[in-house]
């Protein structure tokens, strides 16, 4: 078994006896070629989630300080981060910026899945905040399917201001695929903002969460 396979089997085991998830739809995951994964964000916890209960590899980005820190957390944490496929960020950064969206268009043109939260970062308060358009670019580039995913309860886990972890029971929908035109990098910031107003429906109607028409504004990049 690969260094991944095992990663990820081991999260998932431990994932799935300590918390018992409901996951539902991942028959809607292809069996190959490119995918984009594009869920709601409640959790710190909610990237290992995906990564572990998803049928084929994700790559989502990660802080960059998970790879450098020091010691022997430190070396667990990188090579955790590592074997999941984890890509490193430095904090402040967006996860749409340029440099970044190249990033995953280059795993995405290998043929492998990505995630990508339309919403930058997590949401504090539960609700669904407006959409950012990398998701938009990435999916009119490619033209790989995107899959929406409804994560409820995952907040739970880990509650504000507390360290610790509390195995709690959440649930995963994956939806079924979302297929956009493949145009290539020119298109128009209209074209994006629709495709991104799209997807963010769809995980709306799998979340069941209250919707904002504003972006999240959080400083952390999460």
């Amino acid at each position: 078994m690969e260094m991944f396979d095992a990663v990820r089997w081991t999260t998932r085991t431990i994932i799935s006896g300590s918390c018992r998830p409901t996951v539902i739809g991942l028959e809607n995951v292809p069996k190959d070629g490119p995918f984009i994964v594009a869920p709601n964000h409640l959790s710190f916890f909610d990237s290992v989630i995906v990564q572990a209960l998803m049928t084929r590899p994700v790559a989502f980005f990660a802080k960059a300080e998970y790879f450098t820190t020091g010691g022997v957390k430190g070396r667990v944490m990188k090579s955790f981060f590592e074997s999941v496929g984890s890509i490193p960020v430095e904090r402040g950064e967006q996860a749409a910026s340029v440099q970044a969206l190249k990033t995953l268009l280059d795993i995405l043109e290998a043929g492998k899945g990505i995630g990508i939260y339309p919403e930058g970062t997590r949401s504090r308060d539960g609700i669904l905040y407006r959409g950012r358009t990398g998701v938009g670019w990435l999916a009119l580039t490619t033209g790989a399917p995107v899959i929406p995913v409804g994560l409820i309860g995952t907040e739970n886990l880990q509650r504000a201001g507390e360290k610790g972890v509390r195995p709690q029971h959440f649930t995963m929908k994956v939806g079924e695929p979302l297929y956009f035109d493949k145009t290539g990098p020119d298109h128009s910031l209209p074209a994006r903002r629709q495709v991104t107003d799209r997807i963010m429906s769809a995980i709306a109607e799998l979340s069941g969460q209250e919707r904002s028409a504003s972006y999240n504004q959080s400083k952390v990049a999460e």
